[in-house]
This record gives structure tokens, C-alpha cells and sequence, in this order.
């Protein structure tokens, strides 16, 4: 039996220096932790596009996939681009909101994507 296709690929951002910021914090967190934002993940490329609880959009063609964790919240940020889901941020939160240098971190990264050229 054929398995189904993903609507979105899913790629992580990288910077001139070549690291992958998304990448490096996800390594960085607990293997429960990772595997349940991998699951997230998943439900966003297969799914997409996927709406609230799961997703909220942001601004300037930016969403956030949202992750209720053991005791914390995660976010991770992500652009789409030709059908690719680029993780452009990811972070613990730590209050209601995104804090402001989160999401300029998000916003400059996605800018600098599409500054780039294709993807």
C-alpha cells in the first residue's frame, strides 16, 4: 500500500555560516521533547494547512506551530515557500505572548529567505 504524500515538504533554515538554528535547538532539547515536536511537525506537512490549536498564523507569511510540552510551551516558526515548510525559529516561551526578539529573529530570517532567491 502506497504511503501518502506530505502537502509540504519540511526543510530548516540555514544561515550564511551554514547551521541550522532549528536543528541545533531541537538537538539541544530532551528526546521526549523532540519527539513530540517531530509529531507536530508531521500533523503540519501532512495535514496542511492545518488551523488552531495546532497552527496559528502570524504575520508577514509566517506561522507558528504551538506545542504544549511537559510544563512549558514551545513554539517553533516557519515560513512556506514552493510547498516547503522552512523552520525558521524555534524557542521555549516564556510568557503569553512571543516576545519581541523571538519574533524579529523569525522575521529576519524569513526576509533573508526571500531575499535569497528560491528555495
Amino acid at each position: 500500500m502506497a504511503h501518502p504524500r506530505p502537502k509540504l515538504e519540511v526543510a530548516f533554515f540555514r544561515a550564511e555560516s551554514g547551521a541550522e538554528p532549528v536543528r541545533l535547538w531541537l538537538r539541544a532539547l530532551p528526546k521526549c521533547d523532540r519527539r513530540a515536536i517531530g509529531r507536530q511537525i508531521r500533523t503540519v506537512q501532512f495535514g496542511w494547512p492545518v488551523g488552531m490549536p495546532v497552527v496559528r498564523k502570524l504575520k508577514e507569511s509566517l506561522w507558528e506551530i504551538r506545542l504544549h510540552l511537559d510544563r512549558r510551551t514551545a513554539r517553533v516558526i516557519f515560513t512556506v515557500v514552493d510547498s516547503v515548510a522552512i523552520l525558521v525559529h524555534g524557542f521555549i516561551k516564556k510568557g503569553r505572548k512571543i516576545s519581541k526578539p523571538d519574533l524579529a529573529v523569525a522575521r529576519q530570517r524569513a526576509r533573508a529567505l526571500r531575499a535569497a532567491g528560491p528555495y
